[in-house]
């Protein structure tokens, strides 16, 4: 599997995808357009094994369910993410069983990296 997890509108993903000039094996998902299955989510959970991690906390959704729920568990992360697209952490690079998850400096430049051996 080789997808990008990207939302269109948000000018930081358009920024990092530019920086890596993609090959057209790689699938771009505007998770706003199509927003990301159950099937694909347990995929790069069975990576991960933390929901937790590809959960977005910056989302404005988020910061009304911080006051009314004190602990949030794995299961609703996975809840959030499949309810609405802005709860998943993006950009989300899948190169077979390697995921860089965020916009971090570091991972960015360690998925160029790996772009660069496709």
């Amino acid at each position: 599997m080789k997808k990008i997890y990207y939302l269109s509108t948000c000018s930081t993903c358009k920024t990092i995808i530019n920086t890596w000039k993609l090959n057209d094996s790689i699938k771009l998902v505007d998770v706003k357009k199509t927003p990301i299955s159950s099937k694909d989510l347990e995929y790069i959970y069975s990576i991960t094994k933390s929901y937790e991690e590809l959960f977005n906390k910056r989302a404005l959704l988020f910061r009304g369910i911080k006051k009314e729920v004190k602990n949030i568990t794995e299961e609703l992360y996975k809840e959030l993410i499949l309810k609405h697209y802005s709860f998943l952490k993006r950009p989300i690079l899948i190169i077979k069983k390697k995921l860089f998850i965020g916009n971090s400096k570091e991972t960015v430049l360690k998925a160029k990296l790996e772009l660069a051996k496709l």
